[in-house]
């Protein structure tokens, strides 16, 4: 009889041990698996130095273009600036900046996530003729110096904006001096939009004014707003004179941080 009790008391305390190691391994286990969500949602970010495939849709609008990429079964949306391209051609992007929930007004449709790349592999242009990359932030030789414009003058006569604050595209080069870090009121036709790069919109203003041999007939302005080639705006913003984004790539003068009103 002793020796059952005995029998009895061991298996209880195994039983015992058993159910308490039971449960603090439960407390313990949700610890791996939140690591292991964190870890899957940063491998599910998409990939943009690699954006690559097969063109199966695409589209022009505002100074865009649209293209739906597939690479191994994947689809991405990217958007370049405006170029020649055919459904089935296949294409290799330069790295962009993803957005998410973005709306394009031209085309009257809302992106889930969408690429703003620089263009074709290859073709970025410091000058701004080749996508959304370093040519959307001009150049030592670009906006704002001698020599070759960034944008063509558009044949165009914006009426000023009014208030003690308000300047047009030639002013704001004159007076870029005793401007800076000042806020201005610009009126303008957007005649360049390129999206995305350094968290920003980066956009080309002109009014009519100014020397394009000078580079003077032409601002661009750094903006979360999203306008489209070709609307006539009124910009506010905080003007800056010789920026400089390293790598050779500065203005003379920019606005930055501005709101757009159109």
């Amino acid at each position: 009889m002793r020796r059952l009790s005995m029998l009895l008391a061991v298996n209880l305390t195994f039983v015992t041990s058993a159910l308490i190691h039971s449960a603090y391994a439960y407390t313990m286990k949700p610890v791996e698996p939140q690591r292991k969500q964190a870890t899957d949602m940063k491998a599910a970010q998409p990939d943009t130095s690699s954006l690559s495939g097969k063109i199966v849709e695409t589209m022009n609008s505002g100074g865009y273009t649209y293209l739906c990429i597939e690479k191994d079964g994947k689809k991405t949306w990217a958007a370049v600036h405006e170029m020649k391209v055919s459904v089935g051609d296949e294409i290799s992007l330069e790295p962009g900046y993803e957005m998410e929930g973005f709306t394009s007004k031209t085309l009257n449709r809302t992106f889930d996530k969408i690429v703003f790349s620089a263009g074709p592999v290859g073709s970025a242009s410091p000058h701004g003729h080749g996508g959304m990359g370093h040519g959307g932030m001009g150049s030592s030789e670009g906006m704002g110096s001698k020599g070759t414009a960034v944008v063509p003058q558009e044949k165009i006569k914006v009426e000023k904006a009014s208030g003690k604050n308000a300047y047009t595209v030639a002013e704001l080069h004159e007076k870029r001096a005793e401007l800076d870090q000042k806020n201005v009121t610009v009126k303008g036709k957007v005649v360049k939009v390129s999206g995305g790069i350094m968290g920003k919109n980066w956009i080309h203003i002109q009014d009519g004014t100014g020397n394009p041999d000078a580079g003077s007939h032409d601002i661009v302005v750094t903006t979360k707003d999203v306008p489209s080639v070709g609307d006539m705006v009124t910009v506010e913003g905080t003007v800056y004179k010789d920026k400089d984004f390293g790598s050779g790539y500065r203005y003379n003068v920019i606005i930055e941080n501005a709101s757009i009103k159109k």
